[in-house]
């Protein structure tokens, strides 16, 4: 965060300093007690399970400089730092944010949303935009009503491009987060069936979606896979312009797509504004050629040289837990765990039938969460792509993930366990040089345990 008074942040955040030296100056948030260090100004959040406002005395003690509470417990009575007394400490936070976007002169915010490939999408864009100067993107799951916020707090003078991931599960979330990030330009990655349980259909998803897109004035854009269902329902909303991508379509396009047997995707990166530039992807699927390819459409619209926008995509670091390789005891895996949904499985498990394997392929998936009412057809359905994909063997883990093996109908290897530690013992007897192995799940199913297990 820029160094701010005070003050300043009582006055941003219409609260009351009600004690310390309205000049003094802060640089950094916090809203985790256990985290909380010299020099913060700390947030005490309250939540349904929560109250922060129970270790001010702890937070007192590690040294912050000032707290934003809304009530005064009895701990506050012996902290000599500065208090700033809100009604609402989360909208306090969230107003703080507003209003260091605001001041933020120069500094142009891309926000991505969609089912799947947010986080994906901003490491190429991240990747992308770095070539112009400092980028302020998001980090790890940071992309909600508390984690915007954070990270908008987290960007210094000295950012020229921010990426600001939105994810949602209920009505009316990515609006308040649009309002909250005042965005130049989105990034819609597709809309699909993540968090149906909340709101009840693809439609909804759209018009929630959409919302990011309709918060862009007429001056921005909006980047978006030409072939998704949505892309109309999007265009028909919004009043900025719309930049479709698309493998073989779109104004930026990937063109001469081919699989290296390394696992790289290679293509033509081509545009309606100028000449086709090699792209090679240090990571395997379509998927992530859509991908890289909004990431491209934000460059070029951003004035960046095609080029050095292929060499910037070729050269990303994606987050851990998405499509990751990796060896154990000489068998190749796809850690894909960070989570699923019906659409990022589909994705996967194609990814996993193009590549280009000496042994066999192997699905190994955990549950799909937040399906609500469709929970029982989309696991079935999941278990007949895996078949259709020609997957070689089938293991899941835990009782929700069972009706995957009961959809995956004629599989001659198809196994469910009770626990990541059974699985692993039965992957340890039966994988070899040569295998690929496929493993994701939904984050609460923890499938990153199956990988640590057999090693």
């Amino acid at each position: 965060m820029r160094e701010l008074s005070l003050f300043q942040i009582a006055e941003w955040m219409d609260g009351a300093l009600i004690q310390g030296v309205p000049a003094e100056k802060v640089n950094r948030v916090s809203t985790d007690s256990r985290k909380a260090g010299e020099g913060d100004l700390f947030f005490a959040l309250k939540g349904e399970k929560f109250d922060a406002h129970k270790f001010l005395g702890e937070v007192g003690d590690a040294g912050v400089s000032a707290m934003v509470v809304s009530s005064l417990p009895i701990e506050t009575e012996s902290f000599a730092g500065g208090i700033i007394r809100v009604k609402d400490t989360l909208r306090a936070l969230q107003s703080l944010a507003y209003h260091h976007r605001q001041s933020s002169e120069g500094l142009f915010v891309t926000g991505i949303t969609g089912s799947n490939g947010k986080t994906s999408t901003k490491d190429f864009l991240k990747s992308v935009l770095s070539l112009a100067g400092a980028v302020n993107a998001t980090s790890g799951n940071l992309n909600n009503h508390i984690g915007l916020p954070l990270t908008i707090l987290s960007g210094t003078e000295d950012d020229r491009h921010a990426v600001w991931e939105m994810g949602m599960n209920h009505v009316g979330e990515i609006g308040v987060l649009a309002d909250i990030a005042n965005p130049n330009a989105a990034v819609i990655t597709n809309i699909g069936t993540a968090h149906i349980e909340h709101l009840g259909s693809r439609e909804a998803i759209a018009e929630e979606k959409a919302s990011l897109a309709e918060a862009v004035s007429a001056n921005g854009f909006c980047a978006m896979p030409e072939t998704d269902d949505f892309y109309g329902f999007v265009r028909e909303r919004v009043r900025c312009a719309m930049v479709p991508v698309g493998i073989g379509c779109g104004v930026v396009r990937a063109e001469n797509l081919v699989a290296d047997a390394d696992g790289r995707m290679r293509f033509d990166l081509a545009s309606d504004t100028g000449p086709a530039v090699p792209v090679s992807l240090p990571v395997r699927g379509e998927h992530m050629v859509t991908n890289a390819l909004l990431a491209a459409a934000v460059g070029l619209r951003r004035g960046l040289d095609p080029g050095e926008i292929a060499g910037a995509l070729g050269e990303v670091r994606l987050t851990k837990g998405r499509l990751e390789e990796k060896t154990v005891r000489g068998i190749s895996f796809l850690d894909d765990s960070y989570n699923a949904n019906p659409d990022s499985m589909a994705a996967a498990l194609r990814t996993l039938r193009s590549a280009k394997v000496a042994g066999r392929r192997v699905a190994v998936l955990g549950f799909m969460g937040e399906l609500g009412e469709h929970e029982r057809s989309e696991h079935l359905n999941l278990g007949e792509r895996v078949v259709e994909n020609g997957i070689d063997i089938l293991v899941t883990v835990g009782d929700r993930a069972s009706l995957i093996n009961e959809g995956a109908v004629g599989l001659a290897e198809n196994r469910n366990f009770a626990t990541h530690e059974e699985a692993s013992v039965f992957l340890r007897e039966i994988l070899a040089a040569g295998d690929l192995v496929l493993v994701k799940g939904s984050r609460s199913a923890g499938m990153e345990k199956v990988i640590s297990a057999v090693a």
